[in-house]
């Protein structure tokens, strides 16, 4: 049997945030929030959903935070509802859409001249000129490294979809940098 590893500081930090303790709440919000909203960007369409977001991510975080139990790292727990609230978002978002996400064209669009690869903000940008279906599995399969059978589960897609959108994903992406390079 494996032994698990309890990190007494995470679950001191966690014990202290769920007794109410606002010094800790604060301490845990200042050492994640930068992360969970780089994440919550990766899976939005905006910055003011990805704001959404991460405040909804937090809402569950101190809901449920008596039920870390230590083993792993806080980081790591708090990561997995941060991606369980964005897929749930995502699908709140899909069943407002009246059209796949399967049947969109890819629309017209170019790398702006001030693009810079290195710059995460301007990469987010990319990303949030994807579809929601086909960012959604870019960040699961690419990001989080979710097999597709994991990502249909995930998604409430199959796995031949889940390809199937990453392969558009990439496809819209390489239709992008592709345009680029011919304007230069």
């Amino acid at each position: 049997m494996q032994e698990i590893k309890i990190n007494r500081e995470d679950k001191d930090l966690a014990a202290a945030c769920a007794e109410g303790n606002k010094r800790a709440q604060f301490e845990l919000f200042e050492r994640t929030k930068n992360k969970m909203f780089g994440l919550c960007l990766r899976f939005s369409g905006s910055r003011s959903e990805a704001e959404d977001l991460l405040q909804e991510g937090f809402i569950r975080v101190f809901r449920d935070i008596g039920h870390y139990r230590g083993s792993g790292s806080l980081e790591g727990w708090i990561r997995r509802i941060f991606i369980r609230t964005a897929i749930e978002d995502y699908h709140k978002r899909k069943n407002k859409l009246q059209a796949s996400a399967l049947d969109l064209p890819i629309p017209d669009f170019y790398l702006p001249d001030d693009f810079d690869p290195d710059d995460s903000e301007s990469v987010i940008d990319i990303l949030h000129k994807l579809p929601p279906g086909y960012r959604a599995v870019l960040n699961l399969a690419v990001l989080e490294e979710k097999s597709h059978e994991e990502i249909g589960r995930e998604l409430g897609i199959t796995p031949s979809a889940s390809r199937s959108q990453l392969t558009r994903a990439k496809a819209f992406l390489k239709k992008i940098i592709q345009k680029t390079l011919l304007l230069i």
